[in-house]
């Protein structure tokens, strides 16, 4: 069953202010289950322990946990992200903007342009695939 380019962009949206409140267990209900999570970085790094929350997940119990994960890792207060662009076709959405992050174990503030590819059925996100700048966001972390 196809959705609306309306109702994509309206979950999308929905989606986008409940990530810009923050809280994991609210935003996680926009996810199907099971769902399709993936983070465009190189396998190996998946296991950083310095970025736990970059790694695939498949359920709603892990989207939350990437929310949770990815606050204990930056420092309160010290984020945006502004949204450039939602290009919206049929149920695929495509996000593009740029967060602004500092990370709570080194203090190092970074910039990440980045790419979000959503799909929508029936009103949940099946799919969240997300490319961005993982250089800047390994940099950040890493010891010197």
């Amino acid at each position: 069953m196809s959705t609306p380019p309306a109702t994509t962009r309206a979950v999308v949206e929905e989606l986008l202010r409940r990530i810009g409140e923050g809280d994991p267990e609210s935003i996680a209900e926009m996810y199907a289950e099971p769902g399709d999570w993936k983070l465009d970085w190189p396998e190996a790094e998946h296991g950083r322990t310095a970025t736990p929350w970059i790694r695939h997940r498949s359920t709603r119990a892990d989207a939350a946990a990437h929310y949770r994960e990815l606050a204990e890792h930056h420092v309160p207060g010290q984020a945006a992200t502004e949204i450039e662009r939602i290009l919206v076709d049929g149920r695929d959405a495509v996000v593009l903007g740029e967060i602004r992050q500092t990370a709570r174990s080194t203090g190092r503030a970074y910039r990440a342009r980045f790419a979000l590819h959503v799909t929508v059925e029936d009103g949940l996100v099946t799919r969240h695939h997300v490319y961005e700048d993982s250089l800047a966001v390994a940099q950040a972390f890493e010891a010197k």
